[in-house]
């Protein structure tokens, strides 16, 4: 598949930038697919304004491809998408593994439905470069490729500008989401693109959950050669907007419509701390990120839309200490969730 085989109108959803919620894993008590509250969840993502869903990426938790729940969780959202709304929306799925797996990953996506592959590279720590890169060219020979550079702490690995401009390069790429939560490296993605003249057709989305706001109002100037180049974040596939998520779409309305202005509302960029401190939170930053999943597990838990905050790993649940701080945060920007509106419409996205 070739991404001028999508439908135009995700097509031009994915250039012109939307926000793209990171789906969880609905568990029952026995650690089982809760295929109720997976529903719901989808339910809940579309009617807040999503224009997407990343589905089976490290918020759904890696292990559904060790339980044989790869395929059931990523054909639940399609099918729940396609029944409860008509409006385009972007279906992205997470790949990962080495080459063979993540090509019969891409081949089970594009099976199902869904638009674009989030490639993971984790499995390619001990790969050099040029290595990464044969396999990114494999799988893109079987769906259009979001990139994915993950931060190390949970999983990822660190790339050069270089390995970006050649990623940029491959022509199936449509996108590529940055999440290496350093300044640094994102500059080298932004860098890289910008070399191999993508900018137009790679569409860059933020994953940097500790600068979200920033990320997608700000403009960012690249140098080569005495030549600036001017280069802007379009949208947002992030684990943080699994939770509160018609709120974040109303922050990220904002963004857009202030990005290109002579000045930036000083509201607005301040309100990029309060964000950030949220997904400190959520995401365990005080614990390296061990309990990222399970936090954004419980802030959902907590308004009904999960039974519980299990994962796959028993291992893997809130850090001591981590939920006093989603009290804490829950209590200090009440303003930024979406309680109410959830509330109002929870009964409907179980039924």
């Amino acid at each position: 598949m070739h991404h001028s085989d999508m439908n135009s109108d995700v097509r031009r959803l994915i250039a012109d930038g939307t926000v793209i919620p990171a789906h969880p894993l609905a568990l029952d008590a026995g650690r089982k697919l809760d295929r109720r509250h997976q529903r719901a969840l989808t339910r809940y993502y579309i009617d807040a304004g999503a224009g997407g869903l990343a589905v089976g990426v490290h918020t759904t938790q890696f292990a559904i491809r060790e339980t044989g729940l790869y395929r059931p969780v990523l054909e639940s959202a399609a099918e729940t998408a396609a029944a409860w709304t008509k409006r385009p929306l972007v279906l992205v799925a997470g790949l990962a593994g080495p080459t063979q797996q993540a090509v019969q990953e891409a081949q089970t996506a594009r099976a199902i439905g869904y638009h674009a592959g989030l490639l993971s590279l984790a499995a390619m720590k001990s790969s050099s470069e040029a290595e990464i890169l044969d396999h990114c060219r494999a799988v893109a020979q079987e769906i259009p490729l979001v990139g994915f550079y993950l931060q190390p702490a949970v999983g990822g690995l660190a790339l050069s500008s270089n390995f970006w401009r050649e990623f940029a390069s491959i022509e199936n790429v449509v996108a590529i989401k940055v999440a290496p939560f350093n300044r640094y490296r994102t500059l080298d993605v932004l860098r890289g693109v910008a070399a191999a003249g993508a900018l137009d057709r790679v569409a860059l989305y933020t994953g940097n959950d500790d600068h979200i706001l920033l990320d997608l109002m700000l403009p960012f100037d690249l140098r080569d050669q005495g030549v600036t180049t001017r280069a802007y974040f379009k949208g947002g596939l992030l684990g943080h907007w699994s939770v509160w998520t018609q709120a974040a779409i109303k922050q990220f309305e904002a963004c857009k419509a202030a990005r290109g202005k002579d000045s930036l509302p000083a509201d607005l960029l301040a309100l990029d701390a309060r964000v950030t401190d949220c997904n400190s939170a959520f995401f365990d930053v005080a614990n390296d990120f061990h309990g990222c999943i399970a936090g954004c597990h419980e802030v959902l838990r907590r308004q009904g839309l999960l039974q519980g905050i299990w994962c796959l790993d028993p291992n893997e649940g809130l850090s001591e200490g981590q939920a006093a701080q989603i009290d804490r945060v829950c209590r200090e920007h009440v303003d930024l969730s979406d309680d109410a509106f959830v509330a109002a419409n929870l009964e409907r996205w179980l039924a």
